[in-house]
Formats: C-alpha cells, sequence, structure tokens
C-alpha cells in the first residue's frame, strides 16, 4: 500500500484529514475540470455496482475520453468535455461579469451575499435538472463554483486551523460561521513582504471568520479601519493600514504559504456540492447533465396539418424502426423530442428518455385542421433548437411554407449557439396542398407556384446554415428519403466535407478519410446533378459505391471505407450541395475567443458572431483520442473555394489555439486537419480531417448582454441590458427580441448608432406567476444594420425559480426491522419498514432511491397523508447494508443508513442492528463523526484518484 493510500485509510479511520503538498498548480478551470471527472467515474461506478458490473477506473490523470470509456460510453467524450468547457466557461466569466461585486469572491467580508449566490444558484441548478433542461443547469453550476472556490483562498477559514469544507456554504438557513463585525479589527500590518502573522490573534482564537477587502481604483478604494486587506498588485486598499493581505490566490500571494491547504479545500468543497446535485437528480440525470450519455437526441418536428397524414405515417415508421432496432444498443437516443405545428399552434415541446412514451406520442399525432397554407413552422424549430442538446441533429417535416418567417433571424442564430443540424423533409413543393381549395383561374396557379418556390429558399437557406439537408420529394418518395434519419441516428457521425454551390458550377472537391471512419456515406441535393468519384486508389468507376439511392432531389452514396485521399468532381447548373460523413470517435470543439475586457487580460468565449475582416483566434479542442494533434486549421468558404489558414499553437490537454490574420465576410466553415497517432513512431501516426456541420458568418456589428442575475421569478418583471457597436457605417439598427416561451417583453424597435459608435438598452421579460420552478427560457436579441445585409445577435438563457423556503431535507423513521439472519447468509432474510416526511413546512417527498443494497425497494404514499411515504425493504442477509436516498421537491437531499450483523460468540448468536440517519451539517464549527468521514472521504477521492497538484494561483486573477 501507499503511503498516501495508508494516510488516507487512516484519515477515514479517525475523521480527520491533513493536507498534502503538491508543486504544480490549478486554477480554477483544472479545479473544476477534475472534480466533474472524479465525481462522473463515481456515478458511473455506483451504476455499475448496482447492475452487478465490474467497473475499472481509468488510468491517471483522467481525461474526458477516458472516463467516458469507462463508463461505457466512448461515444459521449465529445460531449462530456463540451459540458466540462461550458461549466469552466461560466466559472472562469465570473472574473469577467462580477470583477467588483464582491459577493462572488467572497471579499468585505460579504459572507452573506457571496453564500446566498450559491444557494440560489444550486437551487435554479436542481430545479433545472428536475425539469431535464441540462444546458441551463451546466450555466449556473460554472458560476456558483467560482465563489464556492474563491472562499477558502480568499477567506480565513483556512488560517482558522479548519481541516475540512465548509459544508454550510450550500445549505440556507445554517451558520457558516462566526462573522466579524464591521467595526472589529481583523489584520494587523504585515512585517514587510512576510503577511503569515497579520490577522490578529483574538480573531483566530475565537474563530472569528473574516475575508480580505479590495479596490482597483487609486485614492478612492478603501475599508473599515483594522481590516485584513486581499492583496496583490491591483488591490489599493493593501497600501492602507493595516497592509498586506491574507489571499490564498498563489504561492506567490500573501498567504502563500497556506495555499496548498486552500487549493485542497476548494476541491473537496466541488466534489461535496457536485456530490449534493447528484443526490437531488437521481444517478442517471446527473450523468445526462454532464454529457454522458449513449446516443444522440432524435428530434422531430412535424407539420400536423390535415394534408399531413402520409408523412405522420412515415414518422411513425421510422420512430419504430428506430426504438425497435437502435434500444439498447451503443446509439440508443439519449433523450426522444417532439414538437407539433400548425396554424396558429405550435408545440408543446415534448422531452422524454422513454422510448415508449415518444413512441405513443407519435402514434397519437393527427392530421387536421390548417386553413391557409403557410404554418408556424418557425416556431416550432425555435423550440426544438432550444430544447434538445447542443449539436443535436433535428428534422422538420412539412408541405407548407412558414408563416412566422420573421424568426429566420432568431433561428439562424440558435443554430449558429447550439451547432445543431437541421434537416427538412419537404413534399408537395411544386403541387398543392390537398387542404386548400384552388379555383382553375392560371394566374392564381402561377403566383401560388412562385410564392412556394420562394418559401422553399427559406427551408434551403437554414438547412445550409446548420449543415443538413432540404429534402424535397413526393409524399409517395418520403418513405424512402427517411432513410437519413437512421443513418444520422448514429453517436458517432462526424463530418468530413460540406459545401454548397448557388448557383451551380462545376467544382472539384477533396477530402481525407482515416482509418477510424466506418460507414463512409455522401450525399448530394439539387436536381440534375452529375458526380464522379476518384477513389484513393485512382479508381474512377463507381466500384467503390456499395450502395446508392436517388429520390426527389436528394441522393445517398454509401461508399468502401478506403483510407486515403478521395475526389469528388460535381457538374451542375442548378444548386446543389454536397456533404461526406462518416462514424469516427475523434472529433473536435471549437469557440472563437477575444481578449476579455476585465482587469485581467485573457480570453473570452465569443458567443455570437465573430468580427469580420479583422483578425482572430480560435480554441480548438480534439475530442474523441487522448493521442490527436492539430496540424492545420482553416476558415472556409461555404459556397465558394477562397479559405484563410491559422497558425496552430499546442496549449496542452489537447487544445490548441489558432491565429488568423483575418475572419472572412463571407459565410464559412471551420476545417481541421491532423494527426492521430496509434503509437510510438510518426509513421505510425494518421491523417485525420473533420469540418463543422454549421457554416459561420462574420459581423460588423457586436451585440453584448450586461451581467445580470439569470433567475426569473414568476411575475416579477426582469431587466436585461444590452449594448449594440458597429465597427463599421452607422444608421438605424434593427432590433427584435424572442424568446422561445412566448412570456411577455418589450425592447425598442431600433437604435441609432454613429459610424463606430454604440448604444444601450434593455430588454424587459416576465414570466407568468403560474411558470413553474425550472422552466428554461431562451431570449435571443437580434440587431440588423441597414439594408438587413449585416446582423449579429446574443442569445440568452434564463431559469424560472419559485423563491425556496424549504431548507431542510426529508427524514426516516424506522419503524420495524426483522431478521433472522444466521452463518449461512443465503438461506436467510432481513427486511425494514420505514416512513419519510419532510415536516410540516416542507414541500413534500418527491423520491427515494435505494443508494446502496441489492433488495427489494417499495415505497408508497401513506394512506389519507400524501405527505407521508412509506417504504419497505426486503433482502438477503447476504446483502446486510442498505442506504436510502430520500429527496424532497426543492432537491433537500437527506440519507438513511441500516445494516444488520450477526456475531457468533460462545453465548447464542445474535443479530446486530445498526441505523444511522445522516443529516447536513447544521453549523459551521461542528461536524459529526459521520459527517466528517464522510467530508474526509470526498477529499481523500479528489487526492487519491485524481493525483491531484495544487495551483500557485487558484483564486481571482
Amino acid at each position: 500500500m501507499s503511503g498516501l493510500a495508508l494516510l488516507c485509510l487512516l484519515l477515514l479511520q479517525t475523521g480527520a484529514l491533513g493536507f498534502l503538498i503538491f508543486r504544480e498548480s490549478l486554477t480554477h478551470q483544472e479545479i473544476t475540470e477534475r472534480s466533474i471527472l472524479n465525481a462522473t467515474a463515481q456515478v458511473c461506478r455506483a451504476l455499475a455496482k448496482a447492475e452487478g458490473k465490474d467497473f475499472v477506473f481509468p488510468p491517471q490523470p483522467f481525461t474526458a475520453e477516458s472516463v467516458a470509456g469507462a463508463c461505457g460510453t466512448s461515444q459521449s467524450s465529445k460531449s462530456f468535455q463540451q459540458t466540462i468547457r461550458l461549466v469552466q466557461k461560466n466559472n472562469k466569466r465570473v472574473d469577467i461579469w462580477h470583477v467588483f461585486n464582491s459577493a462572488y469572491h467572497f471579499d468585505d467580508e460579504e459572507f452573506t451575499r457571496g453564500r446566498n449566490i450559491i444557494t440560489e444558484g444550486l437551487s435554479a441548478v436542481k430545479a433545472s435538472n428536475q425539469r431535464g433542461n441540462f444546458e441551463a443547469a451546466r450555466e449556473k453550476l460554472g458560476e456558483i463554483l467560482h465563489p464556492l472556490q474563491d472562499f477558502y483562498s480568499h477567506s480565513n477559514w483556512v488560517e482558522l486551523g479548519n481541516q475540512l469544507p465548509n459544508s454550510n456554504l450550500i445549505r440556507s438557513g445554517t451558520s457558516i460561521g462566526n462573522i466579524a463585525d464591521v467595526s472589529r479589527a481583523t489584520c494587523r500590518n504585515c512585517d514587510g513582504d512576510d503577511c503569515r502573522n497579520n490577522i490578529l490573534e483574538n480573531i483566530l482564537l475565537e474563530n472569528i471568520l473574516t475575508s480580505g477587502y479590495f479596490g482597483v481604483i487609486p485614492f478612492i478604494s478603501s475599508k473599515p479601519d483594522g481590516k485584513c486587506s486581499h492583496g496583490g498588485v491591483l488591490d489599493q486598499t493593501s497600501n492602507i493600514e493595516p497592509t498586506g493581505g491574507i489571499n490564498k490566490d498563489s504561492l506567490n500571494s500573501n498567504h502563500g504559504h497556506l495555499h496548498t491547504k486552500a487549493a485542497n479545500m476548494a476541491i473537496a468543497a466541488t466534489s461535496e456540492l457536485l456530490e449534493d446535485i447528484r443526490g437531488a437528480a437521481g444517478d442517471r440525470p446527473f450523468l445526462q447533465m454532464m454529457g454522458i450519455f449513449k446516443g444522440k437526441a432524435l428530434c422531430f418536428v412535424i407539420d400536423t396539418t390535415g394534408s399531413m397524414s402520409d408523412d405522420i405515417e412515415a414518422v411513425r415508421t421510422v420512430t419504430s424502426f428506430i426504438i425497435n432496432s437502435k434500444v439498447g444498443t451503443e446509439d440508443e437516443p439519449s433523450v426522444y423530442i417532439l414538437v407539433p405545428f400548425n396554424d396558429p399552434d405550435f408545440g408543446p415541446l415534448l422531452k422524454t428518455t422513454d422510448p415508449k412514451v415518444f413512441k405513443n406520442a407519435i402514434n397519437s399525432l393527427s392530421a387536421t385542421g390548417g386553413g391557409d397554407t403557410p404554418e408556424m413552422s418557425l416556431s416550432g424549430l425555435q423550440l426544438a433548437l432550444t430544447g434538445a442538446p447542443p449539436n443535436s441533429e433535428i428534422f422538420l417535416f412539412t408541405d407548407a411554407p412558414a408563416k412566422d418567417t420573421h424568426l429566420k433571424g432568431t433561428v439562424i442564430a440558435l443554430i449558429e449557439r447550439t451547432k445543431s443540424v437541421v434537416n427538412f423533409l419537404i413534399t408537395s413543393i411544386l403541387g398543392f396542398r390537398r387542404r386548400r381549395q384552388i379555383d382553375n383561374n392560371q394566374q392564381q396557379q402561377q403566383q401560388l407556384t412562385r410564392m412556394v418556390t420562394s418559401d422553399v429558399q427559406l427551408y434551403r437557406d437554414l438547412a445550409q446554415a446548420s449543415g443538413g439537408q432540404a429534402i424535397e420529394v413526393t409524399k409517395s418518395e418520403l418513405p424512402a428519403a427517411t432513410s437519413i434519419i437512421t443513418e444520422s441516428s448514429s453517436s458517432s457521425l462526424v463530418t468530413l466535407l460540406q459545401a454548397a454551390r448557388s448557383p451551380g458550377k462545376a467544382d472539384n472537391f477533396t477530402f481525407a478519410v482515416d482509418e477510424t471512419v466506418r460507414n463512409l456515406t455522401i450525399y448530394i441535393t439539387g436536381r440534375a446533378v452529375n458526380f464522379t468519384l476518384i477513389s484513393p486508389s485512382g479508381d474512377m468507376t463507381g466500384s467503390s459505391i456499395i450502395v446508392a439511392q436517388s429520390v426527389g432531389n436528394f441522393q445517398t452514396l454509401q461508399l468502401k471505407t478506403q483510407p486515403g485521399q478521395w475526389g469528388i468532381r460535381m457538374v451542375s447548373t442548378n444548386p446543389y450541395t454536397l456533404k461526406v460523413v462518416g462514424q469516427s470517435a475523434i472529433d473536435f470543439l471549437f469557440d472563437f475567443l477575444e481578449v476579455s475586457q476585465g482587469l485581467f487580460a485573457d480570453f473570452d468565449v465569443i458567443d455570437n458572431r465573430p468580427r469580420a475582416g479583422v483578425n482572430g483566434s480560435l480554441m480548438v479542442t480534439v475530442t474523441g483520442s487522448d493521442s490527436a494533434t492539430v496540424t492545420e486549421v482553416a476558415l472556409v468558404e461555404s459556397s465558394g473555394s477562397g479559405e484563410v489558414n491559422g497558425s496552430v499553437e499546442a496549449q496542452g490537454g489537447r487544445n490548441f489555439l489558432v491565429h488568423f490574420d483575418r475572419i472572412p465576410s463571407q459565410e464559412f466553415v471551420v476545417l481541421v486537419k491532423g494527426r492521430n497517432s496509434n503509437g510510438s513512431s510518426r509513421a505510425s501516426s494518421m491523417l485525420f480531417q473533420r469540418q463543422s456541420p454549421t457554416s459561420i458568418r462574420a459581423s460588423a456589428l457586436t451585440v453584448t448582454a450586461a451581467a445580470s442575475n439569470n433567475i426569473l421569478v414568476p411575475g416579477t418583471p426582469m431587466s436585461v441590458p444590452f449594448s449594440v457597436m458597429t465597427s463599421g457605417a452607422g444608421g438605424t439598427i434593427s432590433i427584435q427580441a424572442t424568446n422561445d416561451q412566448g412570456f411577455a417583453s418589450s425592447f425598442p424597435s431600433s437604435l441609432v448608432l454613429e459610424t463606430g459608435g454604440s448604444a444601450n438598452s434593455t430588454v424587459n421579460l416576465t414570466a407568468p406567476l403560474n411558470t413553474p420552478s425550472g422552466t428554461d427560457v431562451t431570449l435571443t436579441i437580434e440587431a440588423e444594420a441597414p439594408g438587413g445585409a449585416d446582423t449579429n445577435y446574443i442569445v440568452l438563457r434564463f431559469t424560472v425559480l419559485e423563491t425556496v423556503t424549504d431548507f431542510t431535507h426529508p427524514v426516516c423513521q424506522l419503524l420495524s426491522l426483522q431478521s433472522n439472519c444466521s452463518n449461512n447468509c443465503s438461506l436467510s432474510m432481513w427486511e425494514l419498514s420505514v416512513r419519510v416526511t419532510d415536516g410540516a413546512d416542507g414541500t413534500g417527498v418527491d423520491r427515494v432511491s435505494l443508494r446502496e443494497g441489492s433488495g427489494s425497494l417499495n415505497t408508497s404514499l401513506a394512506a389519507g397523508n400524501e405527505n407521508i411515504t412509506m417504504v419497505s425493504y426486503r433482502a438477503s442477509c447476504c446483502s446486510p447494508d442498505m442506504q436510502l436516498l430520500v429527496v424532497d421537491r426543492v432537491g433537500n437531499v437527506g440519507s438513511c443508513s441500516y445494516s444488520v450483523r450477526t456475531t457468533t460468540t460462545s453465548s447464542p448468536q445474535t443479530t446486530n442492528v445498526t441505523t444511522t440517519t445522516m443529516r447536513p451539517q447544521t453549523a459551521a464549527a461542528v461536524a459529526s463523526s459521520s459527517t466528517r468521514v464522510v467530508q474526509s472521504f470526498l477529499l481523500c477521492l479528489s487526492i487519491t484518484i485524481l493525483g491531484l497538484s495544487l495551483p500557485p494561483e487558484m483564486g481571482m486573477h
């Protein structure tokens, strides 16, 4: 046994924990990533154990790929990595958006407000998870982790000699410690640069909690007399007596000698918060929040008006095929989403993980009504884009033009933001819908035909923007065209090449196929399109094509997968699109970056369109392989041959920073090339090529939103400040703000900008009083330059949360426990009966589940009292331990443990019964032995399993 493992064992036995010294550094982002990787591995291990399966921890250090593989979902490594990046991004942004808000950093002794930020945010995370709105939960999680981690660097919790995290930081209605009065002195001057003993002795002896004051404005920044400062070069209060500071942000900070302890404490606290979220959500929903799941989402947006009965039947058929063939496989859909639409209605969105529920919903669709021809197709698509996970593949079925064309910009913004692919299956394009009566007037027929043709172009534009297909077929041809749905439902689908030509012209395209690619397929849309395919061996006869299918304007070619450089020559005078896809674990994530506007010079992610015609930066992360490296990155025009090549700098951890001399003004995609090593020599590495399906537009406009709380209280208006800036000509900028829930809102219709200028305004948004907690609302604010040639946007996500007043967890009362356990455990059983309640003022018990134990669990509501849940459990004496997890309706988590043991001595055999009810800590300075053991275990796991290193810079900077 290693010395570290032995130390952890001793710590678990004694309930005490010291800190280990590490030489390397961790940032907020690294603390967050390692904690998520560890928590996810632990959940997968628990699920495997519950299913009687083996679980093997991956080797150190953990990566998204290795943990996803250990969880048996290697295909989800991209979504897992994307989740980690989103949480990290929102953690980091606290230092940009809330740099002067002391409560977000526990500066200025803002302990009460700081704790409120964490607990309110934690309630929002739990409410979002409860309704399956995982993207909102991820965003809020990142935001609250920053103050939680800063607490240990910016307060004197470590200096007070505490060996464990302050659990009450994540629990409302509890004491987080004896907070120093505003008039009480807490520090003395440092001895030159030595601040080791600058906290007053009586503060430490009386266990008084304090933190440093922080201000950056010379001659104006101040602090109360006798108070500690944060410290550091930027902190102007550190020059005011008492001088110096107490932060532990780095090894070189004023209290850098305690940096290691503070960082370890932050890791343990992060793990504890994740464990609380896991308990409230349940293991499988927690994994979904983390992006760990088997397959992709299956998402249908369906026109349900009178002429769509054939289309709906085709959807039923393909749904049954996918469910029957993919459930239980690695391509089983992770979530099923259905959005019906007609006119004037659309929705509601159905989201379920139960294939039977989804199949029943599809089967219950009926084609009725319709009135005039246009339908609310874009409103339905907007709901799907905001409700589906990022990188989803969405299929929209219709035979009518869009009535809500004003949403085109909103839909494109959501496509770019979510990087989702939208495929349109459009029937009866050149005919007339059966629902509408048309007379024989030839002029009216010609006008209708022209209108339909122009409206189909809208669907083509949206498909091209997302990297999808606009498939135009007759009703009878639709069943054959739905093959794209089954082919696209693979969880490991990657894009190798994508291009469009409008107007059509002859052009040559090349794409590289590596050895990891399977099921190589080419999609072509367009009328009268000819092609010549050239295999890596130079074959041009078409022998590389296994299956070719043509239906309507859509061609599918399934190819023999031959590694090497392929070519295809396209010839047509009509517009066409070309897309090459395959199945492979190797893919990539990307974000455009800009220099942040905060105190600390660093990059921040651009959440909308990058600036056109100027230099720019891109962060590329390779997923699906720990050995892949990026060698080339280019921005390639979607409808042309122009491209801008970037310079690539490896950042470590499969991240690559790419710099471009300019961002193209034309629509473009991101093309990544690299090598994946399958051995120790360069000769054993193989070239790979991947491309982003989503097309990107640059803009001279910039839309930003000021930092604000993203929690909506039902019935209470929220003001969302935003700014629009132009780097080009000024004029009247049109403004549109839409939200996917149809909540009442108000905003200006336009803003006037000078050349190179900016303007500010506000969107007011109100959620109805009856809106359930956890409802996710997506607000899209669009700005359009004069003439409509240039647009940009910002997409903001809010969570509706009713005020939480229940802060106590449910409790268990043991009613009976019976056992006949003997030496031969396989021949004996034990059983118990428990009553679970949430108190008179509680919200009620939401869920009772088995965290440990292999027996049978049954629950029922007590007769005449729905606030009481009766629990019965029966197990073999070979499984003598059980633990109940009890959760109320706002996510407060409690647990109850019971066990039986048989002891044989010279006296008659007896059965010992042990019961333990584990409750959250109720005072910061007091912890029960069982609580300390659990906390010690979390901290030990953080150190032992992760092989953690400690940051020289962990806090604000």
